[in-house]
């Protein structure tokens, strides 16, 4: 040390009561030891209410609260939530009434489709892709494009048109499509396409011109869907990094340019992580005005049925 500085002297520090301080964690916010954990009730009781297990018990309790007052709840979702089995989750959501729209990308709409179709979904792309083969699959492609073509010709939106189709088919596996309950039980699915993502795209039988106006016709229906959020709905996404979040954000910008107070509502982004535009078009600047946001982070086969069952039984239907 050079001999020219002198060492601070620590005998002049000014000390103060810890009890004075202001903390983060009080133990009252603690978790619950392990044991007597009956029903999913109890189990959020035990969770500590701190970070993300305070941002959960705030999102069930948005969705309840926005059941009890007759507002809107919608899930928007990306592909990845049907593939892993989760469309009789959103299901029972919808026959409970807690479930008052859908909105999806062109993925989940393709998978819900094949599932009601074949009971079955999402084929290898690397090993289809090689060969040419990769999408093109007639039942899938002919079907839905029929059906949007049909669609576009009757001015209804692809939500509604694939649902109606898969009740013209009979198939044998609709009671596990979203789109085809959803149809039935009269809520709003509606379906939100970027040209060139899909392998319907891909088929002799698509019509740009058709499946552009049929998207179209459902982002209008989904404005209208998101000018009731004001007070108390509540917006969940689920799987959709890019497609969801960008439609929700001119939904919403448009709904409050036409005079709807679309304020003092509660967002949420499900996913196994978190991207650039969901944290910004779905938790930060819709609610920047009022409302809240929560991010939660986890696998959807997971999440998902967690957050359902805790709604369900919470509300005790």
């Amino acid at each position: 040390m050079d001999d020219n500085i002198i060492p601070a002297d620590l005998s002049k520090i000014t000390t103060y009561s810890i009890k004075e301080r202001k903390n983060k964690v009080k133990v009252s916010e603690f978790a619950s030891p392990i044991g007597n954990i009956n029903s999913i009730n109890d189990f959020l009781f035990s969770l500590p209410r701190i970070l993300a297990g305070n941002d959960f018990l705030g999102l069930v309790d948005s969705i309840c609260k926005a059941y009890n007052n007759s507002k809107p709840f919608i899930v928007m979702i990306g592909g990845h939530v049907i593939k892993c089995g989760l469309g009789p989750i959103l299901i029972s959501l919808i026959e409970k009434k807690i479930l008052t729209g859908i909105a999806m990308n062109g993925s989940a709409s393709i998978h819900d489709f094949e599932i009601a179709l074949i009971g079955e979904t999402s084929e290898d792309v690397g090993t289809n892709l090689v060969t040419g083969k990769f999408g093109m699959w007639e039942e899938t492609g002919s079907l839905m494009n029929q059906a949007i073509k049909e669609g576009y010709n009757r001015g209804k939106g692809i939500g509604k048109v694939l649902g109606h189709k898969l009740k013209e088919l009979k198939a044998p596996y609709s009671e596990y499509s979203v789109l085809f309950n959803a149809f039935n039980m009269d809520i709003p699915a509606t379906v939100h396409v970027a040209i060139g993502t899909d392998i319907i795209h891909q088929h002799p039988e698509a019509s740009g011109a058709a499946i552009g106006e049929t998207s179209f016709m459902d982002f209008r229906t989904f404005i209208t869907e998101v000018s009731e959020l004001g007070n108390g709905g509540v917006l969940l996404n689920i799987g959709s990094a890019v497609v969801m979040p960008e439609v929700f954000l001119k939904a919403l910008s448009i709904a409050r340019n036409m005079g709807n107070d679309v304020v003092e509502f509660t967002t949420a982004n499900m996913d196994m992580f978190q991207h650039y535009r969901p944290r910004e078009n779905v938790l930060k600047r819709p609610t920047n005005t009022g409302g809240n946001g929560y991010a939660i982070t986890g696998h959807h086969e997971i999440m998902v049925p967690l957050l359902a069952n805790a709604v369900v039984e919470k509300l005790c239907i």
